[in-house]
């Protein structure tokens, strides 16, 4: 069939519960679609490979070809995705011009997902083309702060980036949602120093994980939200620290891999969820579960002890 989607899903999530029946309602309506579930955990190796790194996710295969994914319980965005693949393969003048002015809603979000968004082959980390590579190393030469999108990651935002931008090529590099061009733009604006005032300075990670630190007097980084955790341990600690009833602020560490990776080396600890209270760090979920079995857990998030 021309259409797989597949739902990488874990028994302990209850959104994951939730999309299964979303998913259930779809395949009812779209008979010609086939719906999968994969336990996301019982398959590492399929898991690493498309680099699920939270449940639910769901990867869209169109002629055993990946041609998109969603992360996360979005159940409107779920049906409007699987609606779009089966309206393209029908032909028709009016449902082409919906399906182009979803695209376009959504490289508009795209382009303003960072104040300077950079459109490449590959990743900053592994640059999968030379033009690519030498935007990163220019940015990066200038302490430039910016996001990425990896455009062979999507073939639909791929073509459609250059209809909508009106530039043919990548990479291409946006600042505060406006295109300032590719990479023989970035070197004029370079060689002329107008490149420093165009594009917004990177804070110093350091500075930035003190200041998320000390966000909230107790801030826990975790895999998703107090609203939806995304791994057992997350969800574990957040039941913990709302039984004691105190207040707390959470940050999703899969949003942001620079606070991911930096913030283990920032505090020597290796492992999800982190707890701190003041600025300090507690622990992790086997630390406070200990705290909790003591009774010393409520006075430290008090800020008692």
């Amino acid at each position: 069939r021309s259409l797989v989607v597949v739902h990488f899903w874990a028994p302990w999530a209850p959104q994951c519960a939730q999309m299964n029946e979303v998913m259930a309602a779809l395949a009812k309506e779209h008979t010609q679609v086939t719906f999968v579930k994969l336990e996301a955990e019982a398959v590492p190796e399929v898991s690493e490979k498309y680099g699920i790194s939270s449940v639910p996710t769901f990867l869209f295969f169109k002629n055993s070809q990946k041609v998109d994914r969603l992360d996360g319980a979005h159940a409107p965005e779920l049906t409007k995705k699987v609606q779009r693949y089966v309206s393209s393969s029908s032909v028709s003048a009016g449902s082409n011009d919906s399906a182009k002015e979803d695209l376009n809603v959504r490289l508009k979000k795209l382009i303003n997902a960072a104040p300077c968004m950079l459109f490449m082959k590959g990743s900053p980390k592994e640059p999968r083309c030379g033009f690519s590579k030498q935007m990163v190393e220019i940015l990066n030469k200038h302490g430039i702060s910016f996001s990425s999108f990896d455009i062979f990651s999507d073939e639909e935002v791929r073509q459609g980036l250059k209809t909508y931008s009106n530039w043919p090529t990548y990479p291409q590099l946006y600042v505060a949602g406006e295109l300032i061009g590719g990479l023989d733009i970035i070197k004029e604006l370079e060689a002329s120093g107008e490149l420093d005032t165009v594009c917004p300075k990177a804070q110093k990670l350091e500075d930035r994980l003190k200041i998320l630190i000390n966000k909230a007097p107790v801030m826990l980084f975790m895999k998703g939200s107090k609203q939806m955790a995304k791994c057992g341990f997350s969800k574990q600690i957040i039941e913990i620290i709302n039984s004691t009833g105190v207040d707390y602020e959470t940050f999703d560490i899969l949003e942001d891999e620079e606070v991911r990776q930096g913030l283990k080396t920032y505090s020597n600890w290796p492992t999800y969820p982190q707890l701190y209270v003041k600025g300090e760090l507690v622990g992790g979920l086997d630390i406070v579960k200990e705290l909790r079995e003591s009774g010393e857990l409520l006075p430290i998030l008090k800020g008692e002890n």
